[in-house]
């Protein structure tokens, strides 16, 4: 972006990094929160969600002027929300002066607890910027990355082109369909990417060659007729049936040929299929993704990748259309641990939500009370609201398998054991899920573990 002529309170659209323009606010930055040295710079409050940085002047385009060109190259939910939220701002701002400045008296804490640790704060209750998702963290500042020592390694910027991504010159193919990867093929084929698929059901193709995907007939098939190859399936032994099964992966695999393994299992399985792909001089890459059918729908994912840091890189267009971040985390088997634990912690919390509203209910406890003392608590997040609304409403319709969960706590516990170090909570927690899958909850959503508890 050309530099401009802009001053405290202009819209704007800012950019940062790989990721797309954004309408913004300039506005005066917390007092503990010192301008970057040597970089001429304002301080953006972003719409839409509680995001806010420093960003480079040149960086930065006046709002109005570029409205139309900044919607025709951007598309997503996210953005037109954002987008609606400066709209609304602007229609409330005719003949009243809006003040988006963060008031004085914020204070920014923990800077080095984390990259965005440094840039949250509450807005108050006059603040006009509405929707905001605490989910959409794009913009991360890389300075304070770098401070942090932090993993976080984002895509090339090379691959974002006027703020929209370019796809990759590769063929991609994609093996499973579940919650998962329906909405990662979704992001894919929308973001440009020349995509083949192939599902043991054959009929959740359909949808996607109606959107430009091509039919694999079979695993072998998809493999050998794409540069990267990439599948998500439901446990262990789906990934190694898929690798190693009749018409699987393997048959498809030359030098050259490249795999990637999104689901999610443990650091012996991924390790046995990176060996056996890189044998028949495959590429191997391991990448489970952190998330729900939500997110995924939305292109939010977080992407833990380990293995061939060649082909993580040449994975850059596909992981930026996917997910809003990714981390690579070195050898193989390193991400499927990272990803057991993080399923290990949300697998326990999300049993102890169900056992806390249980006790308030006999004990004579009113269940949306305690959710909305949650909710204006330390424990506040997306998270905590929705699978306490799906308990409340008995509405328990799948955004992460309960059954999955469960197969995340087993091999979490299994990981534990392999070290000899305890997980009791998570064991507790396990228990409670086999209580509910026994009841017939298993193609529920995990916050039917509830139904454990009261039967």
């Amino acid at each position: 972006m050309a530099a401009v002529s802009l001053r405290l309170g202009d819209l704007v659209w800012g950019k940062l990094g790989r990721y797309p323009p954004w309408p913004g606010k300039i506005v005066n930055p917390p007092k503990d929160l010192k301008k970057p040295r040597g970089k001429k710079c304002f301080f953006v409050k972003f719409f839409g969600t509680e995001d806010h940085a420093w960003i480079k002047v040149e960086q930065l385009k006046p709002y109005h002027a570029h409205k139309e060109e900044m919607i025709k190259i951007n598309k997503g939910k996210r953005f037109q929300q954002a987008v609606d939220a400066v709209e609304e701002f602007l229609r409330r701002a005719k003949g009243k002066d809006q003040d988006l400045t963060i008031p004085e008296s914020s204070t920014v804490k923990g800077m080095m607890a984390g990259p965005m640790a440094a840039f949250k704060w509450q807005p108050t209750a006059s603040e006009p910027v509405k929707d905001a998702d605490p989910h959409f963290h794009h913009f991360l500042l890389s300075q304070t990355e770098k401070e942090t020592g932090s993993t976080s390694i984002q895509a090339a910027d090379s691959t974002a082109v006027n703020g929209s991504i370019t796809p990759t010159d590769k063929k991609i193919g994609f093996l499973g369909l579940g919650l998962m990867g329906s909405g990662i093929v979704s992001n894919l084929l929308k973001m440009g990417h020349t995509v083949t698929v192939w599902n043991r059901t054959a009929e959740k193709c359909d949808l996607f060659i109606q959107e430009g995907a091509r039919l694999g007939r079979t695993p072998a098939e998809v493999v050998s007729t794409c540069d990267i190859t990439f599948a998500c399936v439901s446990d262990p032994k789906a990934a190694k049936d898929l690798v190693l099964g009749p018409s699987g992966v393997l048959q498809g695999i030359r030098p050259g040929k490249c795999y990637v393994d999104m689901s999610t299992v443990d650091a012996d399985t991924v390790t046995e299929l990176a060996q056996v792909i890189v044998s028949r001089g495959g590429r191997f890459l391991e990448a489970p993704v952190s998330g729900n059918q939500q997110l995924s729908n939305d292109g939010m994912l977080v992407i833990l990748a380990a293995g061939d840091r060649g082909l993580y890189e040449d994975c850059s267009s596909c992981f930026q259309a996917m997910g809003k971040t990714s981390f690579f985390l070195g050898e193989v088997g390193n991400a499927a641990k990272m990803m057991l634990i993080v399923n290990m912690v949300q697998g326990s919390f999300m049993a102890t939500i169900a056992e806390g509203l249980t006790l308030a209910q006999v004990t004579g406890q009113s269940q949306q009370t305690l959710l909305d003392i949650l909710n204006q608590g330390q424990l506040a997040s997306i998270f905590l609201d929705q699978k306490c609304q799906n308990i409340l409403q008995g509405n328990f319709k799948p955004d992460f398998y309960l059954k999955y969960i469960q197969k995340d706590l087993r091999l979490a516990i299994a990981l534990g054991d392999a070290v000899n170090h305890p997980t009791p909570m998570a064991a507790a927690a396990n228990e409670v899920y086999k209580r509910a899958k026994a009841l017939d909850q298993s193609d529920n959503d995990m916050s039917a573990v509830y139904r454990a508890y009261i039967h």
